[in-house]
């Protein structure tokens, strides 16, 4: 039977509650616990595949094909293990379920509350895999206080009662500010938060205090004071350089030891050398880098945290600092090129709508004309098969019929039918409903043998997840051939929808449908940024 850490938010929204519960479990597996991780999110959407980037961050792909919370990413890139739909729920995933359930009788003309029945079914979500790890640290979204959280909360409280307090801890992240004019740190706003807590029942057994700076020892003892917690359950946790030393910082507190107690666990000796080594490959890099990311949601660094911590990863592996320049591809339709000719390489991240797109078909063009290494992922991808049936094909009105739906050159077209990762036939048309309706999840890649692409992976044949709806139109592809672009990748199936591309003749220049950056992890990297890092370096050493 596994063991539940139920991890809440005070007082501030964005707090860190992922990644903290990422960095505990990575600390936990390094005493030899198995470890799984489950994000609850207290909206109505079914999952986060219908809303900006600016609502919500990025949409993270689990290899089954959900569309979750990108805080599935931190404990995927932390724990070193793959996840999927049965990690993330949201409560209009509950509340679909309950309403179902009554249309279809379950309930036996019962009437259907809050209480027993959605708070049963959030209990039976989180408890679906009990047997399956030693540890499940259970991630509340949200903030103490907030009215959509409370079904989530009563139902951790009645798990609590189920299980016992030696298989449940209340792990409470608040926040602790500094107030600069009274030079002084407030504990008041924790204060307040675990009384919150403590009026619906739920008392914390440890709470992590985040803070700009340390807090001392007098701190943590005034708030363990006034919140009823242990002296020793009050840890401190301030801003770190890089994420990737969270795991040290708690293991210096010895946060896994607490734990181990509560639980009535003996743990081995925690083998920390990986993070250490990590951590030391971070703060000593030989050089910099310089990579362009073109985007449209570039004011929001969430919405390619995937993508900016596999750029980071293959940083590490090559001892070099990745600084990623989030530019608007708005601002280069007004402003040209000139922000591009000081980077080594131009990425092109994924994407939807037709903002901005003329002025990624610009960075892909001078990355092509310059020999400038590119990556284009997704949208990125689509965008550079537009720009080179415009300028080398000589079809200048190329586009996608995602923009241009009467394009007198529609490359890009929508994908109306396709065989899913479980082998059925899926269907769509430009009037189907767009939630969880995409290519989804993680499919199979033939690899052309000779290319660059396979040369990289080292393998013919990959397994990448997806998550788009429009495709390389077919009916282009020996015209797009026959100028010099390479189709090297394609899909395991009778289909057969292109993959990837690459122009041979230059330095480095790829595009792939899929989404790699959701399979790097910063033990391993991903091959496909590891080379795209290198030929950054390389561009910069002008080789």
């Amino acid at each position: 039977m596994s063991r539940y850490i139920f991890v809440t938010g005070g007082v501030v929204s964005s707090i860190g509650k992922g990644i903290f519960s990422a960095a505990l479990g990575a600390l936990l597996k390094t005493h030899g616990l198995t470890v799984n991780a489950i994000k609850l999110d207290p909206y109505l959407n079914i999952d986060p595949g219908t809303m900006n980037p600016y609502q919500h961050g990025e949409v993270f792909v689990t290899r089954d094909g959900a569309e979750t919370d990108l805080d599935i990413g931190h404990y995927e890139r932390f724990l070193g293990i793959s996840l999927t739909r049965n990690n993330s729920c949201t409560a209009g995933q509950i509340y679909e379920t309950v309403l179902q359930k009554e249309r279809d009788g379950y309930y036996q003309g019962k009437t259907v509350q809050v209480i027993p029945h959605v708070t049963d079914e959030i209990c039976a979500r989180i408890v679906q895999d009990d047997n399956n790890s030693d540890i499940t640290i259970v991630e509340i979204g949200g903030t103490i206080g907030d009215i959509e959280s409370l079904p989530f909360l009563e139902a951790i409280r009645q798990l609590r009662i189920r299980k016992g307090s030696a298989h449940t801890l209340f792990a409470h992240v608040t926040f602790v500010p500094f107030i600069t004019p009274a030079n002084e740190l407030k504990t008041k706003p924790s204060q307040h938060s675990v009384k919150e807590m403590r009026s619906i029942g739920l008392q914390p057994d440890i709470l992590i205090c985040r803070s700009q700076n340390e807090i001392n020892i007098e701190t943590r003892r005034k708030i363990a004071l006034f919140t009823n917690v242990d002296e020793q359950a009050v840890f401190s946790l301030p801003d770190a350089d890089n994420i990737y030393s969270i795991p040290l910082q708690l293991h210096k507190q010895d946060v896994s030891t607490f734990i181990a107690t509560q639980f009535d666990l003996s743990l081995p000796q925690a083998d920390m050398q990986q993070w250490q080594k990590t951590v030391a490959l971070i703060k000593e890099p030989t050089s910099t880098v310089d990579i362009a990311l073109i985007g449209k949601y570039t004011d929001l660094v969430d919405a390619y945290i995937s993508v900016n911590q596999a750029l980071q990863h293959a940083g590490i592996h090559s001892a070099v600092r990745v600084r990623i320049h989030h530019i608007e591809a708005e601002v280069i339709e007004q402003q040209g090129v000139s922000l591009l000719q000081s980077m080594n390489a131009i990425l092109i991240p994924g994407g939807f709508g037709e903002r901005g797109v003329e002025g990624k078909i610009v960075a892909v063009h001078y990355a092509r004309e310059n020999n400038l290494p590119f990556l284009g992922i997704c949208l990125g991808m689509q965008i550079a098969v537009i720009e080179f049936a415009r300028n080398v094909v000589g079809l200048t009105q190329a586009a996608s019929t995602e923009f241009a739906p009467d394009s007198q050159y529609p490359v890009i077209a929508l994908l109306e039918e396709w065989r899913d990762m479980d082998g059925k036939m899926q269907q769509r048309t430009d009037r189907t409903p767009v939630g969880g309706t995409m290519r989804l999840g993680e499919q199979a890649c033939h690899l052309k043998h000779g290319s660059k692409i396979q040369s990289i992976y080292n393998r013919e044949m990959i397994n990448e997840r997806h998550r788009h709806r429009y495709e390389v139109n077919n009916r282009y592809v020996e015209q797009l051939t026959e100028s010099g672009l390479q189709f090297s990748g394609w899909s395991d199936d009778e289909e057969s929808l292109a993959e990837v591309i690459e122009i041979t003749d230059h330095q480095w220049f790829i595009g792939c449908q899929f989404h790699p950056e959701f399979t790097s992890t910063v033990q391993r990297g991903h091959p496909l940024f590891n080379g795209f890092v290198n030929a950054a370096i390389e561009a910069r050493n002008g080789q």
